[in-house]
């Protein structure tokens, strides 16, 4: 069973290039087939394509028609010589191209040809609750994560140990961006154990035994191959003075659960507010990169009030798991109110049905995000 996808690859590829980066098991190959099935797609996956594209780049320009238009180049981080080829095809021929690759880290750190401009770069992401629609379930989504083989998966944590066995091998050790490999599994244990706080290096260094500067690196590592996103701080308060530390988020519900060692989710924990946290998180970032959204922040003043999320420069968002949200869960979203600097002021909960106090919208999570991806939000 095919899950449409938000991004639509034709219109991406409209006008120029396009590189599609995105973490494994996203739905890039899925996706490519659906969208772009007739067309000429060269997966280095394949270990005959790869051989004979390494062994000479230049046959991919004789194997091409003159006649088509656009070719697609998946996994194209393990051959980043094609480049130099793909540059020339488009200033030559005018081809477009789609290359696709689970992270830009590798091309990067190579020094490959990035196109100079040629070419735009979007992010694919696990399932939205848009694209599941009537297979969208919130439990599941919060448990076991929105990576589309482990959400559908008859047995989702054997897959997740594989996932994450996975990327530790091939996308870490493989490109030798770390040498003492149970250092990092034990670093990202205690990341995840930290999503959706302020990074404090220097705690996450004890705890995880690796020196801060070490931290740093893997933080970075995690930044690069798109498993993890800060969330930098909003610091446009006045009247209270910001925090200026970011926040960090994995790109995934389950994986983070995953690391953290943790199964099972009962509504009303502290577990299950943070999970839906990162879930509403992870929908804002994806409507960002989708939709060409502006930025994403988090507020909390010095004096310890805080608000979850200020989309663009307009919207403040508090993610309440709560079916009854009560005047002390507004304490944060006042306190940025009396800024008067942004719009919309609105809590996202468990509540059944919308309703206002003064200038604050509460909402039932399902109608927020049917205002976010329909652009009311």
């Amino acid at each position: 069973m095919y899950i449409k996808r938000h991004i639509d690859l034709k219109s991406v590829l409209g006008s120029k290039s396009c590189f599609l980066f995105g973490p494994r098991q996203t739905g890039k190959t899925a996706l490519i087939a659906h969208d772009l099935p007739n067309v000429r797609c060269y997966n280095l996956l394949h270990t005959d394509v790869f051989a004979r594209l390494s062994y000479a780049p230049s046959r991919m320009r004789e194997e091409i028609g003159v006649s088509e238009k656009i070719v697609i180049i998946d996994e194209v981080q393990k051959l980043p010589e094609l480049l130099d080829e793909v540059h020339a095809l488009i200033e030559e021929r005018g081809i477009r191209f789609l290359l696709t690759g689970s992270s830009p880290r590798k091309l990067k750190r190579s020094g490959a040809n990035l196109l100079g401009g040629r070419a735009r770069t979007r992010h694919l992401h696990p399932f939205i609750q848009a694209e599941l629609s009537g297979n969208f379930d919130l439990l599941r989504a919060l448990g076991v994560g929105l990576v589309p083989s482990i959400y559908f998966s008859d047995e989702p944590y054997d897959d997740l140990e594989s996932y994450v066995g996975q990327y530790l091998s091939e996308e870490i050790a493989a490109e030798a961006a770390v040498r003492n490999i149970p250092a990092f599994s034990r670093f990202l244990s205690v990341a995840a154990c930290c999503e959706g706080q302020l990074i404090n290096y220097s705690s996450i260094a004890n705890d995880a035994q690796v020196p801060k500067s070490t931290v740093q690196e893997y933080f970075q590592i995690l930044r690069d191959t798109l498993v993890g996103f800060d969330l930098p701080a909003w610091q446009q308060s006045v009247k209270r003075k910001p925090l200026t530390t970011s926040k960090f988020y994995f790109f995934d519900n389950g994986i983070a659960r995953y690391l953290q060692r943790r199964r099972g989710l009962q509504e009303g924990s502290s577990e299950f507010g943070a999970a839906f946290e990162a879930f509403i998180h992870h929908e804002l970032r994806t409507y960002i990169a989708y939709c060409k959204g502006s930025g994403l922040h988090y507020w909390r003043s010095a004096s310890g009030f805080e608000v979850d999320f200020i989309l663009g420069d307009s919207t403040a968002i508090e993610v309440k798991a709560k079916r009854n949200v009560g005047s002390r869960d507004l304490r944060g979203i006042r306190a940025l109110q009396e800024e008067q600097r942004l719009k919309n002021y609105m809590v996202v909960s468990l509540e059944p049905v919308e309703r206002r106090v003064g200038d604050i919208r509460i909402l039932p999570w399902q109608l927020f995000l049917d205002e976010l991806w329909g652009g009311g939000a």
